[in-house]
């Protein structure tokens, strides 16, 4: 049932930007929740890879004083990966097109790990 509202909010997501290329839903623990990833990704990486990358970016956060992580940007040549906290159990992780307009995708992202969190926290 979960898994239904999380793959809606992906979708909404993916929808609102023609920048977006696909999302998923992974769990802290590196677990894939919900995704709409293309048929080539394989899913179990991604969720491992997302979860250990979110971490790190905490523990560096922490370290250099910068504060509360809000989010991983990795800048690719064909692209971006970004990731940030859906609540306290997940990640939201995004790809998104090397020429994207990246004000626009985060502000879409963070209207979705909002609606991600609450779901999964039952507000």
């Amino acid at each position: 049932m979960k898994e239904d509202a999380m793959k809606t909010i992906l979708s909404d997501l993916n929808g609102s930007s023609g920048d977006i290329e696909a999302s998923a839903v992974v769990s802290l623990d590196g677990l894939m929740m919900a995704s709409l990833l293309p048929a080539d990704v394989e899913e179990d990486r991604v969720a491992a890879m997302s979860a250990a990358l979110l971490s790190l970016g905490e523990r560096t956060a922490k370290e250099l004083a910068r504060g509360t992580l809000n989010q991983v940007l990795i800048q690719g040549s064909e692209g971006y990966t970004i990731m940030t906290e859906a609540g306290s159990e997940a990640v939201l992780t995004v790809l998104a097109k090397k020429d994207a307009k990246l004000g626009l995708i985060f502000l879409d992202i963070s209207r979705a790990a909002k609606a991600l969190s609450n779901l999964l926290s039952g507000a």
